[in-house]
């Protein structure tokens, strides 16, 4: 509602005049669960006189039934108008309120703080230009004033006021209000908010609301009593930079209500457009010239950012529902992969790999988070790696789309580079999304492929890795990963073996025995075995590896779990009694120089995965214990 005026029985239009002049402010109010999001809101409305006398007569009714005030008037039920949340005494979905003073028109929504419906807080945070973060002077920061300090941050919300409430119950202490102020002004210097204000206030007791607080005289700014919140609000300037010229405009509906009529309608995003306009359409990449601008009150000479036009151009093209206009000259170009800011709202965890319905503007396209970069720890914005995105989790990730989209980076155009993914099955929103950057020829590097190592593991059923068995020759080395491939094989897995005798008649073949000639020949076994762990295998490598350092260095090149290093332990008078090859023999009579186990030392692991010994058990028994190893490491 408005504030009380003389002129709405003097002099309505001219009311209506200065009421249309003033600015709007839209704000949220967030932060942690029973800060008094709901109270302050309450309070603001109640002493700033914009409640109905019915409506506070129903507040009072209500509060005596389900209030949590005790004997005093409840004022928090003016916005939790659910019965869930007057029975629990919380928010939970987001309240919207409108109201006017003599110097700004506001619009209030208050969001929940319980982490469970950051999905809400979310949507209010959308078309916000300020949030009023609430924070306990009891508790301090929390977790969950973090998270949403973040997601305004990450939402484009530049303005920020922190409000400590709950003053009246520490005392009305300075000492608490400058500790809070410290803490979170050292959390906020990762934000990009550029204007971060404070206000102590007690929203219960209206101290600092409406009206500045006897209570807290030390509250200065500037050497002069700080403003009450409410001052401070019709005062703040939410200037903003000069938004986005660049034409975008999707379209939401093509109206073709006769044969001599065809429009394409929707809601301008960014730029502005006029008749005469040359413009390109995207995906299509058709050109044309906008011939009118169509409304219900007539035809514009010019459309401006948030207006809902319907457009007709002067050629037939061919444009759809979800295409876009945008100039002819742009360079704007459509994507298949982008990367984005992903906030998590599901139960259920994200799935790498899997397919989501994803609705960017007036387009839905078939999706996948092919990739997460890193996950942000809202303790500390810190970067961490990460292989799975829970409820309330937001991560930096790549995603791939079926069909080429047309998206802009969210800060430059919110409009443009919004979007939400969908479950494909039970139809529920999963995610939302911010668009940092799309993915090109020009600036995809190879580690962003969009077809990664999980993706390709997900579709083998299996943890990629490389399985080494190292011994002596003869020790059984091939005749044992031959026999678990054959194994692994059987059983629907997708494998390889390298084995070191056959490597040595193509990729080795250039290679001698030194020491230095079979490190090169262990690296490049390495090698080749990693970039067969990124396709998604199970590689099996046969090799005498005789040198503890080199293995160590294969075993550091591949990711934590992906290195089993088998140690075929069977003694060296068993090898050379098998001596399959005669080579025992001719080491033996020095026809073959630096022979491991003869003339040239074997290392023998210090701590390998598994160890076994092919002259005690079977060849039946060994594959089985190793099939069980594999099992325990979660390879199959």
């Amino acid at each position: 509602m408005s504030h009380a005026s003389a002129m709405i029985t003097d002099n309505i239009e001219a009311y209506l005049r200065v009421h249309e002049r003033k600015g709007l402010l839209r704000f949220i109010t967030c932060g942690s669960v029973d800060d008094g999001k709901s109270t302050l809101i309450g309070r603001l409305l109640h002493d700033a006189r914009m409640i109905f006398e019915d409506q506070l007569a129903a507040v009072a009714r209500d509060s005596k039934r389900c209030g949590t005030t005790g004997e005093r008037m409840d004022l928090a039920l003016l916005v939790d108008g659910l019965q869930a949340e007057r029975e629990q005494g919380i928010t939970i979905d987001v309240a919207y309120r409108f109201f006017s003073t003599d110097k700004r028109k506001f619009i209030i929504a208050d969001t929940p703080g319980h982490e469970q419906y950051t999905r809400n807080m979310v949507t209010g945070a959308s078309t916000a230009d300020l949030a009023v973060i609430l924070i306990d002077a009891r508790l301090g920061v929390q977790a969950q004033t973090r998270r949403h300090s973040f997601l305004c941050d990450l939402l484009g919300i530049r303005h920020l006021v922190v409000a400590v409430n709950k003053m009246d119950l520490v005392g009305y202490s300075r000492e608490r209000f400058e500790e809070i102020v410290e803490a979170y002004r050292h959390f906020a210097t990762r934000l990009a908010a550029t204007d971060i204000r404070f206000v102590p206030l007690s929203a219960l007791e209206g101290d600092n609301v409406v009206d500045p607080s006897e209570r807290m005289p030390w509250y200065q700014l500037g050497g002069q009593r700080g403003p009450a919140l409410l001052p401070l609000l019709e005062q703040i300037d939410i200037t903003t930079p000069a938004p986005f010229e660049a034409l975008r405009f999707p379209v939401q509906y093509v109206n073709r209500p006769n044969p001599h009529f065809r429009g394409y309608c929707g809601t301008l995003a960014a730029g502005a457009l006029r008749p005469g306009d040359a413009v390109r359409v995207l995906p299509s990449r058709r050109r044309a010239r906008v011939a009118r601008l169509v409304t219900t009150d007539g035809d514009l000479e010019i459309a401006y950012p948030g207006q809902s036009i319907t457009v007709t151009l002067d050629a037939e093209v061919d444009v759809s529902r979800g295409d876009m206009l945008v100039a002819e000259a742009s360079e704007l170009t459509p994507c298949s992969a982008f990367s984005a800011d992903l906030v998590w709202l599901h139960e259920t965890p994200l799935a790498l790999g899997h397919e989501y319905e994803l609705k960017a503007a007036t387009r839905s396209v078939c999706a996948r988070v092919v990739r997460l970069q890193h996950q942000v720890d809202v303790d500390t914005l810190a970067h961490m790696p990460t292989q799975q995105l829970v409820l309330n989790g937001i991560a930096r990730c790549q995603i791939e789309v079926d069909q080429p989209l047309v998206l802009d980076s969210y800060q430059r155009s919110p409009g443009t580079g919004a979007f939400v993914l969908i479950d494909r099955f039970n139809h529920l929103t999963v995610a939302a999304g911010m668009v940092v950057d799309t993915l090109s020829a020009a600036n995809l590097v190879w580690h962003d492929m969009a077809v990664t190592q999980h993706r390709r593991a997900e579709r083998h059923r299996q943890k990629p890795c490389v399985v080494w068995f190292t011994g002596l020759s003869g020790a059984g080395k091939s005749s044992v990963a031959d026999a678990l491939e054959r194994q692994l094989f059987g059983m629907g897995h997708s494998t390889y073996l390298l084995d070191g005798d056959n490597l040595r008649h193509g990729l080795c073949s250039d290679l001698g025995f030194g020491d230095h000639e079979r490190q090169e020949n262990m690296r490049r076994v390495g090698e080749v075995a990693r970039l067969m762990v990124d396709a998604g295998m199970i590689v099996l490598v046969a090799l005498i590896s005789p040198f503890r350092q080199e293995r160590q260095r294969v075993r550091e090149r591949m990711a934590p779990g992906e290195f089993i290093e088998v140690f075929v332990n069977t003694p060296l008078e068993v090898c050379e009694r098998r001596d399959p090859k005669g080579l025992y023999r001719r080491a033996r009579a020095g026809e073959i120089a630096q022979f491991t186990g003869i003339s040239s030392p074997y290392e023998a692991p210090q701590h390998p995965e598994l160890e076994i010994d092919t002259s005690h058990d079977d060849l039946a028994l060994t594959v089985a214990g190793l099939i069980a190893e594999l099992r325990r490491e979660g390879v199959i």
